[in-house]
C-alpha cells in the first residue's frame, strides 16, 4: 500500500470532465454532509480519466478512474474559479489506487472507466463489477494551443472529520466540444440520484487528450467536522472548469 500522506503525480491522463444540472435537486442535495452547503443549482461533477502507462505516474501504474460529487458553495479553489466539491463515488480500477484514495476518506469503489475517440466521436463509459452505469457521447475536436490550469478542492469525510485539500492541474483541451448525451443506465443503483435532468442542462465541461495533476501530500480538517481532531492526510482531482465550447474559463 502506497503511503496515503504521500504525495502523487499523474502526466498525460485522458480527461472528460464536465457538469450538468440533476433530475433530482433534492436527492442530490441530501448527499451532503453537515458542515458543508450545495450550490443552490445543485451542480453535479463527473470526472472520467485513463492513464494509459505506468510511466505516466509517480507511483500508482495504469489505471482508470471515474469520480462524481456535488459542486459546494462558498468553498471555492484557490483563485475563485472552481467551486469546491463534495466526491459522492470515487471508482477505480487499480487496488492500490483504491486504497491510497480510501486512506484520505474517498468513497472507493472497484470498477473500470472506458473512453474511445472515434473521429470526431467520443463515447465514455464506467462499469462497476462489469454492470455500465454511466454513458456520455460528445463530439470532439483537436488539441490546439490552449493551457487550462489552476486548481480545485475535494472534500472528503474520514472519522467524523471532513477533509479538504487542493489539487493543482494543467489541461491541454481540444476545440470544439460538446456533450450530446449523457446515460445513467441503472435505475436501482445509488448513483441514478445523480442523474441529469432533461433537457441536459451543462455547466461546464472539457476533453483533454492531455491532462495531468498531483495528489497533495495533506488535507486540512474542514472547521464544519464533528469529531476529535488527529493528523490527516489527502484526497484528489483534476482539470478546470470549462464552458460547453470547451474554452477554459478565466485559466
Amino acid at each position: 500500500m502506497l503511503d496515503p500522506a504521500a504525495p502523487q503525480l499523474v502526466v498525460n491522463s485522458r480527461t472528460l470532465y464536465f457538469s450538468w444540472l440533476p433530475a433530482d435537486p433534492d436527492a442530490v442535495a441530501a448527499l451532503v454532509p453537515a458542515g458543508l452547503r450545495p450550490r443552490a443549482d445543485r451542480q453535479v461533477f463527473l470526472n472520467q480519466y485513463v492513464v494509459d502507462d505506468e510511466t505516466q505516474t509517480s507511483g500508482f501504474g495504469a489505471y482508470s478512474l471515474t469520480y462524481l460529487g456535488v459542486s459546494l458553495a462558498g468553498v471555492d479553489a484557490p483563485g475563485g474559479l472552481n467551486p469546491g466539491g463534495w466526491w459522492t463515488h470515487y471508482v477505480a480500477s487499480s487496488r492500490l489506487v483504491r486504497e491510497y484514495a480510501a486512506a484520505r476518506g474517498a468513497p472507493t469503489f472497484a470498477g473500470r472507466t472506458h473512453i474511445e475517440v472515434d473521429g470526431e466521436d467520443l463515447c465514455s463509459e464506467t462499469e462497476i463489477d462489469g454492470v455500465p452505469l454511466v454513458r456520455a457521447r460528445c463530439r470532439v475536436g483537436e488539441t490546439g494551443h490552449v493551457i487550462s490550469s489552476g486548481h480545485h478542492r475535494y472534500f472528503t469525510r474520514r472519522d467524523g472529520q471532513l477533509l479538504s485539500s487542493v489539487y493543482p492541474f494543467v489541461a491541454e483541451p481540444v476545440a470544439p466540444f460538446e456533450i450530446e448525451s449523457v446515460e445513467f443506465l441503472q435505475p436501482g443503483h445509488p448513483l441514478y440520484a445523480l442523474r441529469p435532468d432533461n433537457p441536459l442542462t451543462i455547466g461546464f465541461g472539457y476533453f483533454s487528450p492531455r491532462s495531468s495533476f498531483a495528489y497533495p501530500g495533506g488535507l486540512t480538517v474542514h472547521p464544519g467536522s464533528t469529531g476529535m481532531p488527529e493528523p490527516v492526510r489527502t484526497v484528489h482531482q483534476v482539470p478546470a472548469s470549462l464552458a460547453r465550447s470547451g474554452l477554459p474559463s478565466g485559466s
